[in-house]
């Protein structure tokens, strides 16, 4: 056999041998996520990224011990729910993951040169805090969708529901409701007021800068219109997302 033939045989099995080797791991890391995911669904995780990446790069003024309490969404006020669908995904039960419709008009926005606002939905966030890394890049927003429309599919919203409103950051190292009544408002989260609910929802979009108790004037702006987005959707639109 001529030798540039010899080599390119060589060549030839060495990438047959990487592409099969290549589709096994894929493969494997996607039943594995799969796997975790399902398992997830059932058992209420002991840690998730978001919390691990910052202790062990904690920011400035991040507390030495963090605080979490995990609720059973049965536990949680049913005005914590709505507050936090209200303010951060109206149509979290119509989706199945992602708002197509919001990302068209954050596109938009930015292309007119308007101040580029969020368009993740509540799945997103529960994917980011769960899995992801906090640095904004167009990998990291391909893998959320991705995810997302995963997780949509193996838990129902009652459970997405759940998991965020336990994990997300609701000050420098309080995460989820439980400890966040506690800390904001000495009240456990099944006592939480509607006031009190829009309060914590209106801090999300940013808990490190905004304080629940005492409000600053943009908390209590933002948990004023909560309040009149709480009353338009109303409690029988949210029992068909989670039962109650």
């Amino acid at each position: 056999m001529p030798r540039k033939a010899s080599h390119r045989h060589w060549y030839s099995r060495i990438y047959r041998a990487f592409l099969k080797w290549l589709i096994l791991l894929l493969t494997t890391s996607v039943l594995l996520l799969v796997s975790l995911i399902l398992v997830l669904r059932f058992i209420d995780p002991p840690t998730w990224s978001w919390k691990i990446q910052r202790e062990l790069s904690p920011p400035t003024s991040y507390p030495i011990e963090s605080r979490h309490q995990w609720q059973a969404i049965d536990h949680i006020a049913p005005a914590m729910q709505l507050a936090v669908v209200a303010a951060e995904d109206q149509k979290f039960p119509d989706h199945h993951g992602i708002d197509f419709e919001a990302i068209q008009d954050a596109l938009r926005d930015a292309e007119n040169g308007k101040l580029i606002r969020g368009a993740s939905t509540l799945t997103q966030q529960t994917v980011k805090n769960l899995f992801l890394w906090q640095n904004r890049d167009w990998s990291r927003k391909l893998l959320e969708g991705g995810l997302a429309l995963l997780l949509e599919l193996l838990w129902d919203k009652r459970r997405i529901l759940e998991v965020y409103l336990n994990i997300v950051e609701f000050g420098p190292g309080i995460y989820g409701v439980g400890a966040a009544s506690e800390y904001w408002f000495q009240v456990s989260a099944d006592r939480l007021t509607v006031n009190q609910a829009a309060r914590l929802a209106a801090i999300l979009p940013n808990p490190w800068r905004y304080q629940a108790q005492p409000p600053t004037p943009y908390v209590v702006e933002r948990a004023v219109w909560i309040e009149q987005q709480m009353e338009q959707l109303g409690y029988v639109w949210l029992i068909s997302v989670t039962g109650w």
